[in-house]
């Protein structure tokens, strides 16, 4: 059986490696997995994992972990909740599309992320080392940022420099499998991603990793990755990622300030990057400032700014998903029912002068249902209070687990690997706030790793109080 397993292996770090490629035509059938390059290696995987299952007769599930077990009770309350308002599911039409059919495809959808990627990712993570995890992971992530980031200064010297020579050599990239090189005419990036939100949200999955390089690392090279992450995440233009891995620098920093091994380095990083940061606003206080000026602007509703429409679509949507989960507080309308009822909800803040509504989510002839634009405003929408509420003790856990394995791990892989998670947990959650799919490979891969961490640390705790009891 090793054989199978080094398949698996094999095809979860491979399909790790292609997170971030999904600008292709893919398979139809496969719905929003459909043009993930990682997808298809992750569901490889699933299945030599799924042919060793049959020789062995069994499949390891962490079922005692409390983070399993409060997965299966959400992916158990969507369908108690879909069956709650089966008549009005039944009746439900929008876009072409029957209210059977949209849950249908959002518990698959829901299913592959949290069952399918999620048995794959624990199966190879549970046979490997702290070390292994460690060490792995993050090489692949490195391996395959620095494509991301190669293509993407070469996209910026077009889009945002002007340097069109360089297009012959961004062409080349196409002899890549899964690139299909494109360019916008509005000065922001995606690299090999289908848009920039894509990228953004790349970059809040591996920058964790990234990071970590500066508390694992010796080399005077180790800042480097996390130098090339705020790089393309400026470069790119992503509101998403300027405010997510802002967010995680911060976690990141301040949670190694707090051991004091590592207080005396970042305190001379923070001296460093202060002197730096004074030389810069000396000599170029005027750009930075009109620079910071708009990117904070851009965040602002309120601004009329650029981003002016995509904010009121956005803060339209999930307004419009709080006034269905108003009329719908206990159990709400069901998984993946919102958009029938709240098309009756929409502001008209939001909607007024805005094309977006009026040529794509209000256009029956698009079959693409509109974004909630938040997670946490759809899962209060579609599964009341009590499905949101699992959902968010599931967040807690993992975030609270995570700071406990890095405070209190005397294992410093272990420690390491806790606070690539904590930071990992707090980008990506937070990152559900802007987003409203399940689909975040990161979250559920994190989740297998703390599993394993979490059940090595009751194991020496049982084995600790069994030597002092004996």
């Amino acid at each position: 059986m090793k054989i199978l397993r080094d398949v698996y292996t094999v095809l979860f770090i491979v399909g790790l490696f292609f997170i971030p490629f999904n600008d292709f035509d893919g398979l139809s059938f496969l719905g929003e997995y459909k043009n993930e390059a990682a997808t298809y290696f992750f569901l490889l995987g699933f299945t030599a994992l799924g042919i060793e299952t049959l020789f062995k007769g069994r499949i390891n599930i962490p079922y005692k972990s409390i983070i399993f077990q409060l997965i299966f009770i959400f992916v158990l309350w969507t369908i108690v909740a879909t069956l709650f308002n089966l008549p009005t599911v039944i009746d439900s039409f929008y876009k072409q599309t029957s209210g059977l059919s949209r849950f249908a495809r959002q518990f698959l959808s829901l299913i592959i992320s949290v069952f399918v990627f999620f048995t794959l990712y624990w199966n190879v993570v549970r046979g490997l080392s702290f070390e292994q995890i460690l060490r792995l992971i993050r090489k692949t992530f490195l391996f395959s940022f620095i494509f991301v980031f190669v293509y993407g200064i070469i996209e910026s010297a077009i889009v945002i420099f002007g340097l069109s020579q360089l297009l012959p050599i961004l062409n080349l990239f196409e002899i890549f499998p899964f690139v299909n090189v494109s360019l916008n005419d509005i000065g922001r990036i995606s690299s090999v991603t289908y848009e920039v939100p894509s990228l953004g949200n790349y970059l809040i999955t591996i920058s964790a990793w990234m990071f970590s390089y500066v508390a694992t690392e010796k080399s005077k090279w180790r800042y480097i990755p996390m130098l090339m992450v705020l790089l393309l995440m400026f470069l790119s233009g992503s509101r998403t990622a300027l405010i997510n891995v802002s967010l995680q620098l911060i976690v990141f920093f301040v949670a190694l300030y707090f051991k004091k091994e590592y207080r005396e380095d970042i305190t001379k990083l923070f001296l460093a990057t202060s002197i730096l940061i004074g030389i810069l606003f000396t000599f170029y206080s005027q750009p930075i400032i009109s620079t910071i000026q708009e990117k904070i602007e851009s965040l602002d509703p309120t601004k009329k700014t650029a981003h002016d429409l995509s904010n009121r679509t956005r803060f339209g949507m999930q307004y419009a998903s709080l006034q269905v989960f108003k009329k719908n507080p206990i159990v709400g309308v069901g998984l993946g029912q919102e958009t029938y009822h709240k098309i009756y909800e929409y502001p008209f803040w939001a909607t007024y002068g805005n094309w977006e509504f009026k040529y794509r989510y209000r256009n029956q002839k698009l079959k693409s249902f509109p974004s909630a634009y938040n997670i946490y405003t759809r899962l209060l929408a579609e599964t009341g209070i009590i499905g949101f509420g699992i959902f968010a003790s599931l967040l807690f856990i993992c975030l609270n687990r995570s700071r406990i394995l890095w405070i209190k791990s005397s294992d410093p892989v272990v420690a390491n690997i806790a606070l690539i998670l904590l930071v990992s947990f707090v980008g990506l959650f937070v990152n559900w706030f802007q987003t409203d799919f399940f689909r975040q490979y990161g979250v559920w891969m994190s989740m297998a790793i703390l599993i394993k961490l979490w059940q090595n640390r009751m194991a020496i705790l049982a084995k600790n109080d069994l030597a002092t009891t004996g």
